[in-house]
């Protein structure tokens, strides 16, 4: 009986641990499948140049995943059993259940609307590729394109952005420099850019007078409705496509499964990115709560993502061949924000995720963001480039728990 992996998400993080664990172990003792609700792979960290108007490549996962042994089943998961081992999943078959010896959970985040109301019904989000396509289309509609291509204004339509997080800042300036002839306003709840560095606080209020983006700061929403957003203070602002990018959650499947999660819905781990409820299920991305090595949690990143995928699978890898688990460092250096396509910020931070003084900024700094996005995409797209070629067998007292487990 084979030792089955079974992956659920294939992000940047699953992606990864599913094609790294098929070149390090072997065939002949495991199988494993990875269950992701799309066919293709999501460049989430590029969504907001795919809402501007550009092409943003998106590699099918069967293509990605074709001759590494590694099965894929394009499904929704609904459900996690850990006590009887299996995953309930929904298609377009009807659904049913997939069984699993170890579970990697990295089912990511999505949007969340913090509660507010008429967010879920008349606002736009960023979060997955069919959101952006929405929103894209929207924009389309708007003629948002005006002024660039000669086909006139936009006839003074307004676009609202909802938070000033690093989605919200990118999202903003990329639709205003994609689309110049759109009136964007970008609303921020506190100071914009209050985690960075003076020097880059500057560079971004620069960056946003350039493009045109009008920055309401201290603006807290109340309500979002089809053509207007109601803010705290009365102040009421039109809008003819509201962008919600004031944070993201993840999905209540772990907590209704019974894993121990934090309040907000996130895996608790130890330090090898296994659940300390449950030992055979390992948690990696947006979904797990990771200490990292500076004593705090990480944050929902690309480079999170990284990390946590690489201590998972370091830790799968050790135990199921009796070797000892690698502990892989947990860090977090700092941010890289795009400001379009010629513009951006890195910030680097330093042991207590404060902003250091110095930061990047400019061209230099867009360059830096493409060639990592370029990197990660290639990364994801090759998940078995480069790996020892060695597929280690698995340790005795992983047979037999399989094949308990198939009794």
């Amino acid at each position: 009986m084979k030792h089955r992996i079974v992956v659920l998400g294939a992000g940047y993080a699953g992606a990864y641990v599913a094609g790294t664990l098929a070149r390090r172990l072997s065939p002949a003792d495991i199988e494993i499948t990875v269950v992701n609700a799309e066919p293709d792979f999501v460049q989430r960290l590029r969504l907001h140049q795919l809402v501007a108007g550009q092409e943003v490549e998106a590699p099918r996962l069967a293509d990605v995943f074709a001759g590494t042994g590694v099965r894929l089943r394009q499904a929704r998961v609904t459900a996690v059993e850990p006590e009887r081992q299996v995953v309930a999943v929904a298609d377009a078959a009807g659904g049913g259940e997939v069984g699993y010896d170890t579970l990697l959970y990295a089912l990511g985040s999505h949007g969340a609307d913090q509660g507010v109301p008429g967010v879920a019904e008349h606002a736009f989000d960023v979060a997955s590729r069919p959101s952006a396509l929405r929103l894209r289309e929207r924009l389309d509609g708007l003629g948002g394109l005006g002024g660039r291509d000669g086909s006139g204004p936009a006839g003074g339509r307004n676009v609202l952005v909802v938070g000033d997080g690093l989605t919200g800042i990118e999202t903003a300036t990329e639709i205003a420099e994609s689309r110049p002839a759109l009136s964007v306003t970008l609303i921020a709840r506190g100071e914009l850019g209050a985690r960075l560095s003076d020097g880059a606080r500057g560079h971004l209020r620069r960056a946003c007078a350039r493009l045109g983006i009008t920055v309401l700061e201290h603006t807290c929403v109340e309500a979002v409705e089809a053509a207007r957003v109601l803010c705290a203070d009365g102040t009421v602002l039109a809008s003819d496509a509201t962008v919600w990018t004031a944070g993201f959650a993840v999905s209540p499947i772990a907590a209704e499964s019974g894993l121990e999660v934090t309040e907000d819905g996130r895996i608790v781990v130890d330090r090898t990115m296994r659940s300390v409820s449950h030992s055979n299920v390992y948690a990696a991305g947006d979904s797990v709560h990771a200490v990292g090595d500076n004593g705090r949690p990480l944050p929902m990143s690309c480079a999170s993502a990284g990390y946590t995928g690489m201590q998972a699978t370091a830790a799968i890898v050790g135990r199921l061949t009796g070797r000892t688990v690698a502990h892989n460092k947990l860090v977090y250096v700092g941010n890289h924000i795009s400001l379009g396509r010629q513009d951006g910020i890195f910030q680097t931070v330093d042991g207590e995720g404060r902003a250091k003084p110095k930061y990047v900024g400019g061209r230099k700094a867009a360059r830096f963001k493409a060639g990592i996005l370029r990197m990660s995409l290639w990364a994801s797209a090759h998940p078995t480039f480069g790996l020892p070629k060695r597929k280690h067998r698995l340790a005795p007292a992983q047979y037999a728990s399989a094949e308990k487990a198939a009794a």
